[in-house]
């Protein structure tokens, strides 16, 4: 973790922005609230004034004097609120010790005025009043509450600012400091899946965060991966050992051709062989495209209704010779009602049925039967196969749909280990599930459209 990456995570920048439009909105809040207390601090001095100097003022100048007197006599040197009277030239006659202010308006209403008394620079709000004879009057009040206030307000929002700024920062850096540990945390886990530890996942607290979120889905994505590599080994791994044997074979019979074949007839029969076994081998890739034509699903632009009754005959009518020379009883339980239709490709449901079909009919005895079914079920299809043959073991159901994979009992069966992979693509095509159910004797293999 360093702590220059920290200005660089969205965490702290977000804290950052979060603590100066906080700020932003704390400063227009104290200023408001400033404003108002200064308006009410000044609107009750204006009041106070309003009420006192009509009642002095409007007294000739005689009762002017003897009254500012007896209140300056009563004021003991207060110099709160002052009342002072000057001659013209500015000597004070009477009232409060005031030096004459450096303004004076003698409107009637109230204003600001300084006065210096030594190095003291004094602040009242006052009115005044000249008089004909050029005497001037004053009322007016000190404005060191007002100036108290001011001090008290400005260092309140300091400190409330310097506080503020404090725990704001120390929160982003702490939520910062989280952020870089967590992405440091991820990125260690992403180098070493990049170094091939694909079963490494992406450290996840387990909230709802947005980098839950992310990790989740990559986490989801990074099964997926790890699934499908698995697969390619696993189909590497199956192109290996299913292709090794014919093969082999192939190059075995042409060595022994080349080495003991002393005529045409020799040679020719050697090349049939290899015809056989290649043909098998390119049976082998033509299935494994198949499958992945049918995986990447660009057949479904070119799906229809088709309907399905006639399909199934058709597989049927296809494989009820070879039902017949083995001695197996092929036959169809249709239990719909009237024309039934789903929506995809004809030829690719025609070859899931037919490989269902064929498997049935390879692993049933002489003497069994098997069964092809269609039933309606809540508003859904269910098309399965059922036989009276060796059936598949239920450790096996979901390992018997991998490419290559061959149960126990079939390994000495020809084929590819291709056929139930195929069905399952098929069906994953049409938006079908597949399932293997147990029975008693034999298998039965169902495809089960949506809604079934």
């Amino acid at each position: 973790m360093r702590l220059v990456d920290l200005p660089r995570t969205g965490s702290f920048r977000l804290a950052l922005l979060f603590l100066t439009l906080f700020g932003v909105a704390s400063a227009v809040l104290f200023g408001f609230l400033y404003l108002q207390t200064e308006r009410f601090l000044l609107a009750g001095i204006d009041n106070w004034l309003e009420r006192e100097a009509p009642a002095r003022f409007d007294a000739d100048l005689p009762e002017v004097r003897r009254l500012f007197t007896l209140h300056a006599a009563d004021n003991r040197g207060n110099m709160e609120r002052v009342f002072v009277l000057y001659a013209p030239e500015g000597r004070r006659l009477a009232g409060d010790p005031l030096p004459l202010p450096d303004t004076l308006e003698t409107s009637g209403k109230p204003f600001f005025m300084t006065a210096r008394r030594g190095s003291k620079v004094l602040r009242y709000r006052g009115v005044a009043r000249r008089y004909p004879s050029g005497e001037v009057a004053i009322i007016a009040e000190n404005l060191h509450e007002s100036r108290e206030f001011d001090e008290a307000f400005i260092s309140t929002a300091a400190w409330g600012a310097l506080i503020t700024a404090v725990l704001g920062l120390g929160g982003a850096t702490i939520v910062g400091l989280g952020a870089v540990r967590r992405f440091d945390a991820v990125a260690d886990a992403i180098q070493e899946i990049v170094r091939g530890d694909l079963s490494r996942r992406l450290p996840a607290r387990g909230t709802s965060g947005d980098l839950d979120r992310l990790v989740h889905v990559v986490n989801g994505m990074l099964d997926d991966i790890e699934r499908l590599m698995q697969d390619v080994k696993g189909v590497c791994d199956g192109i290996a050992h299913d292709l090794r044997t014919p093969l082999t074979r192939i190059l075995a019979g042409l060595e022994r051709s080349q080495r003991r074949a002393e005529t045409r007839e020799d040679y020719a029969l050697a090349v049939d062989d290899a015809i056989v076994e290649l043909r098998g081998v390119l049976r082998t890739f033509t299935a494994m495209l198949r499958i992945a034509e049918l995986e990447d699903g660009a057949r479904r632009s070119g799906f229809s209704q088709v309907d399905l009754p006639l399909i199934l005959a058709d597989v049927v009518d296809y494989y009820d010779p070879a039902a017949e020379e083995k001695g197996l009883t092929l036959a169809t339980a249709f239990d719909i009602e009237g024309r039934c239709t789903l929506n995809g490709d004809a030829s690719l449901l025609f070859e899931a049925f037919a490989n269902l079909i064929d498997n049935a009919i390879k692993f049933t005895p002489a003497g069994g039967h098997v069964v092809v079914e269609l039933k309606n079920r809540a508003g859904g299809l269910e098309v399965a196969v059922r036989d009276t043959g060796c059936g598949i073991p239920a450790e096996e159901r979901e390992a018997v749909f991998q490419r290559f994979y061959r149960a126990e009992h079939s390994r000495s069966s020809p084929g590819n280990g291709l056929g139930l992979t195929l069905v399952k693509a098929i069906a994953h095509l049409h938006n079908m599930t597949v399932r293997i159910d147990a029975l008693t004797q034999g298998a039965r293999v169902a495809l089960i459209a949506a809604g079934a």
